[in-house]
């Protein structure tokens, strides 16, 4: 598994995306080659020892509630040491953070290792997610006391976004935040932290649901980021998005200087949800401020009024907070996509080790019917050879699209004005479809795995199964697949008069200009200029009557369709930096580059007119079928 997926994050870092030459930045300046090796290097090495044996493990060995804790299997504390102690939680990190200041695109490239080797296991994407945000919109203090042990592996993170009866829909929460008018003073001087350096404080009370690590023993505390709404003067809640708020909450209270006050917030784990997949990683329902663990008069708390409820303090503005909380959604999302992206490699490397060695029927044709003569392999037969090339376009596909988003966010936070403005905007476009389109399609891969495992692929004997179960998750994850295309066509692609799709339109038509000097490739340009002209005309099409329920009844076909002409797009480009460095093929990986560039281009981009056709037609089939019909 290591070494295909090295060879291919080697390619795609350092001749494709020229990774190598940010170390001409300021803030890159102490790296080179060499230490980006050296980061790979021991991320592999760590995904070969600490997880990759165990991802069955905690498949089987899943989290339960003992009634005061949760229990999980040693290997995952072991897990979760070794990467805390290998720096990666803060790897893009300043300095001054312990961090290393690595680019962005170098860490996602490292932590590909740990998706590949057990997804379950590797549950820490949160915890950087939810430190960044704090580092972006939260007090001095805040970064100082919450992000700085997030980074530095004592405290981990969540998200709780969801509740039980609103699941996606935000808007309808019902978590509620009143200031905690018993002041610190109440208790006589004796709280041992400031109330306005960690920021604003509130009481929270309610209930959130789906939240990934909610609850564990990995390390002393978890900081939960939390959405609530803060009550108007009449004591009712601001209806929609605009009245949301972000607090943090940790699991356990704290003071000014990240020390532990022996004292439990009152959040209480609920229950756990048992999932299809990521077995491993615990998936709670948590409530707040129910009065399981009151927090003490001296700590300003009390159960009366005002003083019952679990302790949050404010990050950035009242109702601003899906505001705040969006960083760190964009950020989860594209981990998300990673996350897909190495579910399906690693069915594919399975798939294709598996096929090289089992032995299955013979050719088809007259030395076919030979029952006496030697069996062949699978991966002698055609149709395997289809499903093995599948998989690897999807895959390999993906991960470039990953790679590429991830380099953007380098560049727009290092580049100048221009190019930063340019490379935001790039991946404001391209977020739904770096979380949505491997989630979709390499969970395809996974299945096509079972399918050359044939019966095998169905039982626990082989790891496909789990892959499977794994990635059939992230549909769901940080945003569900309708919601990503409702997203792309209703916002991303109309915002600021259209300018991001336009901008990605120029970026593609430069990759298409290069290709149509390369005979090899001029006809699969002409191919990506079809399609990237079919998507910007469906969307006209489907925004033609400015009714937005017509435009986007059909959504998630526009995602698929601008998914696969975007994945052409970074076939394309990569075909296209393979050729430039190999042109005779000498090297049998960039002879696969270039067969799975031709099998996207033959087999699957043709795909997207059927898509796009309902969406410009503004097709109603679904929309106006009645309920009772069903």
């Amino acid at each position: 598994m290591t070494t295909s997926l090295r060879s291919t994050l080697d390619f795609l870092l350092y001749d494709w995306l020229q990774a190598e030459s940010l170390t001409a930045r300021e803030r890159f300046t102490d790296h080179s080659r060499e230490t980006f090796d050296a980061v790979l290097d021991t991320c592999e090495r760590i995904a070969r020892e600490k997880y990759a044996p165990f991802n069955r493990t905690v498949d089987v060995q899943e989290p339960h509630f003992d009634g005061e804790k949760v229990i999980l299997p040693q290997c995952t504390y072991d897990a979760r040491q070794a990467f805390a102690d290998s720096g990666m939680l803060s790897a893009a990190q300043d300095y001054e953070l312990g961090g290393m200041q690595l680019p962005y695109v170098v860490e996602s490239a490292a932590g590909s290792f740990f998706g590949c080797a057990s997804i379950s296991i590797g549950s820490n994407l949160l915890t950087t997610g939810n430190a960044n945000a704090i580092l972006v919109h939260g007090t001095p203090m805040q970064q100082q006391v919450f992000a700085a042990n997030e980074f530095n592996g004592r405290w981990a993170g969540t998200m709780c976004l969801s509740e039980p009866q609103a699941g996606s829909s935000l808007s309808d929460i019902a978590t509620r935040a009143v200031p905690d008018v018993e002041s610190a003073a109440a208790a006589d001087g004796m709280v041992p932290w400031d109330q306005d350096a960690l920021g604003p404080r509130y009481r929270l009370r309610g209930n959130k649901m789906w939240i990934s690590s909610g609850d564990h023993e990995l390390t002393e505390n978890i900081v939960h980021l939390v959405l609530a709404k803060i009550p108007g003067p009449d004591g009712k809640l601001v209806p929609g998005v605009k009245g949301i708020s972000l607090f943090i909450v940790p699991k356990k209270l704290v003071d000014i200087k990240g020390n532990l006050t022996g004292e439990r917030n009152d959040v209480a784990l609920a229950g756990l949800n048992h999932k299809l997949g990521w077995r491993g990683t615990t998936n709670t329902l948590l409530n707040f401020g129910e009065g399981k663990y009151p927090v003490r008069a001296e700590q300003g708390g009390g159960l009366d009024g005002h003083g019952a409820g679990a302790i949050g303090y404010l990050v950035g503005k009242p109702g601003e907070g899906l505001k705040c909380m969006f960083h760190m959604m964009n950020e989860a999302r594209i981990s998300i996509g990673m996350a897909a992206t190495m579910l399906g490699l690693a069915g594919y490397y399975a798939s294709l080790d598996y096929a090289k060695t089992r032995l299955q029927g013979r050719p088809i044709g007259e030395a076919g019917k030979d029952a006496s003569a030697p069996q062949v392999r699978l991966i002698e037969h055609a149709d395997v050879k289809r499903m093995l090339l599948a998989q690897k376009s999807y895959g390999e596909g993906a991960l470039a699209l990953n790679l590429y988003c991830a380099r953007l966010v380098d560049e727009g936070r290092t580049g100048n004005a221009e190019a930063a403005a340019q490379a935001r905007l790039l991946l404001e476009v391209l977020t739904p479809i770096a979380k949505s389109w491997p989630s979709e399609f390499c969970l395809e891969a996974n299945s096509l795995a079972i399918q050359i495992h044939g019966g095998y692929g169905y039982t626990r004997d082989f790891p496909v199964e789990q892959y499977w179960r794994d990635n059939r998750l992230n549909m769901i994850h940080e945003g569900t697949h309708g919601i990503q295309a409702a997203d792309l066509l209703g916002r991303k692609v109309v915002m600021q008069g259209g300018a991001g799709l336009k901008l990605l339109a120029s970026t593609i038509g430069a990759t298409i200009a290069l290709a149509r000097q390369r005979p090899e490739l001029s006809a699969y340009a002409d191919q990506l200029a079809q399609a990237l002209h079919d998507v910007t005309a469906a969307t006209q099409a489907a925004w033609s009557t400015g009714n937005a329920n017509e435009a986007l009844a059909n959504a998630v076909p526009y995602m698929q369709a601008f998914g696969h002409m975007v994945l052409a797009w970074m076939w394309l480009d990569v075909a296209h930096s393979v050729l430039a460095r190999d042109a005779s093929l000498s090297i049998a990986a960039n002879a696969g580059r270039l067969s799975a560039a031709r099998y996207f281009f033959r087999y699957e981009l043709p795909k997207i007119g059927a898509w796009l056709g309902v969406v410009a037609t503004r097709d109603a089939t679904c929309a106006a079928m009645a309920e009772d019909a069903f």
